[in-house]
This record gives structure tokens, sequence and C-alpha cells, in this order.
């Protein structure tokens, strides 16, 4: 029977086939009254997150920069010429946590990518600016980071991923709702 074994091996995984199933499975095994609905979204969520992190890390990782310096040069390219924030507005960009911004701004700036500029009007306030070779490091690597991701989405047809992006928009508010509210 070759000619099933091969159809066996090119038909597409069928859920059951995936360890967050095989997950849920074992506890409805061991825990058959608790209500395993919540890991069918969120630990598919938290594994696609793995896998995306890694994915995304290593094209970073091969030009010496983390996610976190990424996110930073990505934060300065987007507010436009001059490419400059303070760390403050950089906190606020969305991706950055305040916690880490220092750290974060002193490696970028250690390797050539950003300077810091006291404001002309108030020396409180420091400007973080993307160098030339910051600049072109992140236009190169925001180009490598797009391909990247088309290619993750593959799979999805651009309808699917359109619906996707709304859902997960939606669970982000409803986290954030929660969170308020903690």
């Amino acid at each position: 029977m070759p000619g099933k074994d091969k159809a066996a091996a090119t038909a597409p995984r069928q859920e059951t086939d995936d360890a967050v199933a095989r997950i849920i499975a074992d506890w409805r095994r061991e825990r058959p009254g608790l209500d395993t609905a919540p890991l069918h979204v969120l630990a598919r969520l938290h594994r696609t997150f793995l896998l995306y992190q890694t994915r995304t890390s290593r094209p970073l990782a091969e030009r010496g920069l983390s996610m976190a310096g990424f996110d930073v040069l990505t934060a300065l390219r987007r507010a436009g010429a001059p490419y400059q924030l303070t760390a403050g507005e950089l906190a606020a960009s969305g991706l950055i946590s305040s916690a880490g911004v220092t750290l974060r701004l002193d490696r970028l700036e250690k390797d050539g990518l950003i300077v810091r500029e006291r404001d002309g009007q108030d020396r409180r306030v420091v400007h973080c600016r993307l160098t030339p070779a910051g600049l072109a490091l992140i236009d190169e690597l925001f180009t490598v980071h797009l391909d990247n991701e088309r290619r993750m989405l593959a799979g999805l047809s651009g309808e699917e991923s359109a619906q996707l992006g709304a859902l997960l928009a939606k669970l982000e508010r409803s986290l954030e709702e929660l969170a308020e509210t903690d």
C-alpha cells in the first residue's frame, strides 16, 4: 500500500495531531469535569507566540540585535524624520515597557545605532535619535521582518488573516479591560 502511505504523509494534519489537542485530551481524561475551552485559544496563542518569537528573533540576532532593540529602532523609524523620540515617548509607543527603555537605549547607543541628545529648550529632556547606521539597519531589517511575517501567514487566506487580526484585536481589548479591573 505505498500509495496509501504517501497520501497519509501528504494529508493535512488533523487537530488531534497537535500538542494542544493532546493536552486538552489529557485533561479531559484526568479531570473530565474541567472546562478546558480556554486552552483551545490561549494555549494555541501561546505556542504560536513562541514559534513566532523564535522565527522573528533569528534574523535580528544574526545582526546583533534583540527584539527589544528592534522595537526601539522601529518606533524611532515610525516617528519620521528626524527619527527621534524621548524615552517617555518610546515607552508610550506601544511595544516598549518603560522599565527596560534605559537599558535598551544604552545598548543601542553603544552599538552606534542611536544617539541621545539634550533638548535645546529644556536640558532635562533627552531625545533619542537614529544614527545613519541605525536608519540603514532598521530599513533593511524591517523589510526582512515583513517578508518573514508574510511567510508565517502563508497558510491563511487574506480573508482569514484579516478575520484573525480582528479577533485578536478584540481579545487584546478584553485582556486590557481585565487588567484595568485587577
